[in-house]
């Protein structure tokens, strides 16, 4: 597991007219509804899943300042409860920081925290998405695909 980063994928399009298999895709990530994202390993078995949603999805690297934010957020217990630093340090005995370092260094996982869900509901971005929509490609000044460490940019417009 040497050189693994992580990934945050990012739901941009719902439900109504996508094929049966990138509704199977979707629930297998926990991609539930628009605006939804998650934190994956940059693992090939991710990579197959990601070309085959990725007219629905947008993709980058994500760095560990943004991870924390993300947690700190964002992070949902059953019930809709916050993640919060107390519960972190009952369950886990370690901190938000301590947390995102370990995670983003593939030395945990998001279900080692008893209860925490495997996804996040994002609000839509501030601003807006890119000038040309949710149509079109993101090497095309619009919104899908992979888009590198810009990922870190849109997650915190729409925490």
């Amino acid at each position: 597991m040497t050189d693994l980063q992580r990934i945050a994928i990012i739901r941009i399009k719902g439900k109504p007219g996508l094929k049966k298999t990138v509704k199977d895709t979707f629930d297998m990530l926990k991609l539930y509804k628009k605006n939804n994202a998650v934190v994956v390993s940059n693992a090939p078995t991710y990579a197959g899943m990601l070309v085959k949603i990725q007219d629905a999805v947008t993709w980058g690297e994500i760095d560990e300042e943004t991870f924390k934010l993300l947690l700190e957020k964002r992070g949902k217990l059953p019930g809709k409860a916050p993640l919060t630093e107390q519960y972190l340090k009952e369950k886990c005995n370690t901190s938000f920081a301590q947390f995102a370092k370990e995670f983003m260094a593939c030395k945990k996982e998001l279900k080692e925290v008893p209860g925490l869900k495997g996804f996040f509901r994002l609000n839509p971005p501030i601003h807006g998405f890119e000038r040309k929509g949710i149509k079109t490609p993101y090497s095309m000044g619009g919104v899908l695909g992979y888009r590198k460490d810009k990922i870190n940019e849109l997650l915190r417009r729409m925490m």
